[in-house]
């Protein structure tokens, strides 16, 4: 990507903009599984791969996702989300949470949880917390989320997302 990308003519995105998608597609990156609970009380979910950790005290963590995922307007202040770490036995969650609305929450890889959010089965880890900011920004949002509860799983590698696959680390 060249210095043009910056440039106040090009604020809407690079001069080159599929470069900066393989950019993004040859950066593998953790999957996390997030679920809450829609306005009517249903449950909703969608996978990320920009799950991060903002801060240890009070332990807060952040995400981004588009405002025109079905989950989105589950995404306000005071609601709740499970987050979840996936690994590669857990891959299977990430596949139904990509899959058609209608199926996602179908079947029993997941129950119930704190607060009635659903938290997902055979995971590495979950978290349940409060969404305490959203910021939108463009078509997406940075959601920021103080952690309350949570466990760990079975411990497993874990799942990267690298050029549109699943895949687990290997040494080097």
């Amino acid at each position: 990507m060249d210095d043009t990308a910056s440039s106040p003519e090009n604020a809407d995105g690079p001069a080159d903009l599929e470069a900066f998608k393989q950019t993004f597609r040859r950066h593998a990156a953790g999957v996390a599984a997030i679920t809450s609970l829609d306005p009517a009380g249903r449950p909703v979910g969608f996978t990320a791969t920009s799950l991060a950790s903002l801060a240890a005290v009070p332990p807060l963590v952040t995400f981004n996702m588009a405002r025109i995922a079905s989950a989105w307007p589950a995404m306000t202040v005071g609601n709740y989300v499970a987050i979840h770490t996936l690994g590669p036995r857990s891959q299977h969650q990430a596949q139904k949470l990509a899959a058609d609305n209608a199926v996602r929450f179908v079947g029993d890889h997941w129950a119930p949880g704190p607060h009635g959010v659903p938290v997902l089965k055979d995971v590495t880890a979950w978290m349940v917390g409060r969404i305490i900011e959203v910021h939108p920004v463009h078509n997406n949002a940075v959601v920021i989320v103080q952690i309350e509860t949570g466990a760990l799983g079975e411990h497993d590698d874990a799942l990267l997302y690298h050029e549109r696959a699943y895949m687990k680390p290997s040494d080097l």
